[in-house]
């Protein structure tokens, strides 16, 4: 089946999300986010991510169908995120994705959140599905992966030791009192800093790390030199101080990524997850990979966020490439590792 019409649900967080593609053409990409439920306690609560994913997902099911200008019974496959994830919010996803397969009589894949990311590369683009270095950074991960095939075999060549990327801009934005998601906070105050105000520290780039931790990242450090430097200086100085912490953490993805592509021979790199809305990172990748001859390509920015439009992506490249479906009835996996592409 070269161009399959699957729906894709994405539930492991707090975006309840619903994308439909035909083929590698996006049709719809519905999200409804609880945020804003979460703002007041700083950080995701699992209990309210669960709770709005099932008084949402009717009518974002609904619009996605109204939106493709399709009907459910038009649907080939249907693919959910089954992990990682808050298992609760996963749940949600899992059993309306099951329930419609069962009713439609379709088959059904479980996909991996980190290699659907990764997959909606793929949307509205006829670029050969070729092997790439991938900069995968939201606010639970921050990886390098070798992506070989999307759909059976992706290499982890680094990931993060301690916080992801994602956590780290969270954590700092609340040091500087910028609420809640600190990512798009930080970005905006750091448009009115200089990024060169403060030499803040690059975790895991000295010589002696790039052996075993060539890939992997740290950011710990780099909080912690941030909290002490806000002790000693007025929160009048937080453009800056935002600035510079954006640069050091971009200025060690970016690097590391294309340390991975040099070294792999590989001269494409795909940047995706949350983080990949930064404008900074999007601005120091473009300039960096085009001094190393390296084919750079990043989702538009409604594509970086979790979405249904890139399970669905996954789970079309899956059907397409004659990936057997998921048996129903597969359990969803808070923990799930990149060897578990599909379920």
């Amino acid at each position: 089946m070269s161009q399959p019409l699957i729906l894709g649900i994405e539930t492991s967080c707090d975006e309840t999300a619903v994308g439909i593609v035909r083929g590698r053409t996006l049709l719809a990409n519905v999200i409804s986010s609880s945020v804003e439920e979460h703002a007041r306690f700083g950080g995701v609560v699992p209990e309210i991510a669960s709770r709005a994913h099932l008084e949402a997902m009717p009518s974002v099911l609904e619009q996605a169908l109204r939106e493709a200008r399709v009907s459910i019974k038009d649907i080939d496959a249907f693919a959910v995120t089954a992990g990682p994830g808050l298992i609760g919010a996963l749940l949600v996803g899992v059993s309306s994705a099951s329930a419609l397969s069962i009713a439609m009589d379709k088959p059904i894949y479980g996909v991996n959140h980190l290699s659907a990311h990764i997959a909606v590369d793929a949307l509205n683009s006829d670029h050969p599905l070729k092997p790439t270095i991938a900069l995968l950074v939201s606010g639970g991960h921050s990886s390098i992966l070798q992506v070989n095939d999307i759909a059976s075999d992706v290499k982890v060549l680094g990931s993060t030791m301690d916080d992801a990327a994602g956590e780290a801009f969270d954590k700092i934005a609340r040091l500087l009192e910028l609420g809640f998601p600190g990512g798009p906070a930080i970005d905006r105050e750091a448009k009115q800093g200089n990024k060169s105000a403060i030499d803040f520290p690059r975790g895991l780039t000295h010589p002696s790390d790039q052996g075993e931790h060539a890939y992997n990242f740290s950011f710990s450090g780099l909080k912690t030199a941030v909290s002490r430097y806000l002790q000693q200086t007025p929160l009048s100085a937080r453009a800056d101080v935002a600035a510079s912490f954006q640069e050091a953490v971009v200025d060690v993805l970016v690097t590391k990524a294309i340390a991975a592509c040099k070294e792999t021979g590989i001269d494409s790199l795909v940047i995706a997850g949350g983080v990949a809305a930064n404008s900074r990172l999007r601005e120091m990748a473009t300039e960096r990979t085009a001094k190393a001859g390296i084919d750079l390509r990043i989702p538009t920015m409604d594509l970086c966020t979790d979405n249904g439009a890139m399970v669905a992506a996954l789970g079309s490249i899956a059907v397409s490439s004659g990936r057997a479906p998921s048996q129903v009835g597969f359990a969803a996996s808070s923990s799930a590792g990149l060897n578990q592409i599909i379920w």
